[in-house]
């Protein structure tokens, strides 16, 4: 094991002590429920996609019901969430997708995941982790900022740094390691002040409190 991978094995061994409960903190009791909440949370909270869907989930949580949904009812439903416009359109789409090409089984492979309309390779990683135990690393803003800050990845896009990640990262922590690199950057690494005196893995860190 070469110096990085060991670095990043130590890092993800003491953030796993940090936090114990680190997980997907959308909620979710089906695929599509997750992938619906994943398009939702492009620039918004849990917190906020959790109280949308803890409605909008009564209303409507299959590729059947969205699909044939008026958009613009679905728009009313998920104006909190910001681009409720683009987001409305990519849910829709997708339920429609799903049910005539995939016979309304949310895929478990990122190829047909990604060739849903409004499903990228994060929201594509995000399912394909919670949903299928599969040992992928998806990169939200949380994730690629602190992975960088690490010293994990020096990739300019999350994409890229999903891809540093996956080839950087043991099998056995691949699925825990999205999980624990989102709870260090939502409650210590946060992007404007980040918690140095709390950090767990300062020594670790390439900006060491220069953020």
């Amino acid at each position: 094991m070469d110096g990085l991978r060991q670095k990043a094995v130590r890092i993800l061994d003491m953030l796993t002590v940090r936090y114990p409960g680190a997980r997907c903190e959308l909620d979710f009791n089906s695929p599509f429920e997750l992938l619906v909440a994943v398009i939702l949370s492009a620039q918004c909270t849990d917190k906020r996609v959790n109280a949308v869907t803890d409605k909008l989930f009564e209303i409507a949580n299959t590729p059947e019901d969205f699909a044939k949904m008026p958009q613009e009812e679905l728009e009313g439903y998920i104006r909190s969430c910001g681009f409720f416009r683009t987001k409305a359109a990519a849910i829709i789409n997708t339920g429609r997708d799903i049910l005539t090409k995939y016979g309304g089984k949310v895929p478990d492979n990122l190829k047909d995941l990604t060739a849903l309309r409004g499903v990228g390779i994060k929201t594509a990683k995000v399912v394909l982790n919670n949903v299928y135990d599969q040992p992928v690393i998806a990169a939200d803003t949380h994730v690629f900022r602190t992975a960088r800050r690490l010293g994990l990845s020096n990739a300019k896009t999350p994409d890229a740094v999903s891809a540093d990640l996956e080839n950087l990262i043991p099998d056995n922590y691949k699925r825990d390691c999205h999980h624990l690199l989102i709870f260090h950057g939502r409650y210590c690494c946060k992007s404007q002040k980040p918690l140095c005196g709390e950090c767990p893995v300062i020594g670790g860190c390439s900006f060491n409190g220069k953020c």
